[in-house]
């Protein structure tokens, strides 16, 4: 499931792309027919991100909300902007990327974008930059449940949790049910707000952190390394975290969630030498603490990393560092 840094990115793939110009909505699968002919036609004026949750508005006052899920995904094409970070790599890129990224001339700003490229760029729980179009617009692949096409750039969603269309007063609702995010509330008042709802639950911090009302954006990577970080125990109540440690777990989220959004990468391991980063960003064997390691010696004590299944999701910690 993409974790919240993949939705900003996306978000602002679209803010790059596709504000201020009119755009075709269609429902080339046809479930989201209804709703296409609603967006059809206008202008997307802000593409915003919330936790996992993406808002675009249109200039005639309604918004497309779409949550991913696990399986959704946006695929991108025509004459976009691409971050140089892609634009240098080779295969899939992201937290489920085994080839990795090849780090070329941009390295120190891998968020800078490059001039625009016709080419074909998947979004979601990874990102894959495909080779350039040969034809335009490109055919629909798959079941492609919303299509946003302008002069110049197409947008093509699949297999999304929720793709609705709402009004400023729906998003309003929906936002409100949500967490606190690093990227749009203000971090002091997240801050408290996080570190108050913390410590008032007997739930285990490790369930607290993957719920999205408690805090926004982060999912089962960024929950184990979390948790490793602060050598806390994932089963241990919220109620029970000193309250120091509970404000050091939001204060290190908005740390990899800016990490996350700028690089593309959920990299969790800081004050890496040149040559660490670099196979950080090349495989996720070399990128995380604990998320994904069962049985792997840990990096700091030597014991087998243990897993566990909690709240239906797989959970990575050491027994040791985190007792």
């Amino acid at each position: 499931m993409p974790e919240g840094h993949s939705v900003h990115r996306i978000a602002r793939q679209f803010a790059a792309n596709f504000a201020g110009a009119p755009v075709a909505v269609s429902s080339p699968q046809g479930r989201f027919a209804s709703g296409a002919a609603q967006l059809d036609g206008h202008e997307i004026v802000q593409a915003k991100a919330v936790g996992k949750q993406m808002f675009l508005e249109f200039d005639h006052g309604l918004w497309l909300r779409v949550h991913l899920g696990m399986y959704g995904a946006w695929d991108f094409a025509g004459d976009i902007t691409v971050d140089d970070t892609l634009a240098s790599a080779k295969g899939r890129i992201g937290q489920t990327n085994q080839r990795g990224t090849v780090v070329g001339a941009h390295e120190d700003s891998p968020w800078s974008i490059g001039a625009p490229r016709r080419t074909r760029l998947r979004m979601a729980e990874s990102e894959k930059l495909e080779p350039e179009l040969e034809s335009w617009p490109p055919e629909p692949v798959g079941a492609v449940r919303v299509r946003l096409l302008t002069a110049t750039a197409c947008a093509d969603l699949r297999g999304p949790t929720a793709c609705e269309v709402q009004t400023i007063e729906e998003v309003d609702r929906t936002i409100a049910r949500l967490g606190p995010d690093p990227l749009v509330d203000d971090l002091v008042e997240a801050e408290e707000r996080f570190t108050a709802v913390v410590r008032r639950k007997p739930t285990p911090i490790a369930l607290l952190l993957m719920d999205q009302s408690v805090v926004s954006g982060i999912g089962n990577v960024y929950r184990a390394e979390l948790l490793f970080r602060a050598r806390l125990d994932p089963f241990r109540p919220g109620r029970e975290v000193p309250e120091e440690v509970v404000r050091g777990l939001w204060r290190d989220w908005v740390h990899l969630l800016r990490i996350g959004v700028e690089t593309g990468q959920m990299l969790t391991m800081d004050d890496l030498d040149p040559e660490a980063y670099r196979r950080a960003l090349a495989s996720r064997d070399d990128r995380h603490w604990v998320y994904h390691r069962t049985g792997e010696p840990c990096r700091v004590c030597g014991t087998g990393i243990a897993m566990a299944e909690l709240g239906g999701r797989k959970l990575y910690w050491c027994p040791v560092d985190q007792a």
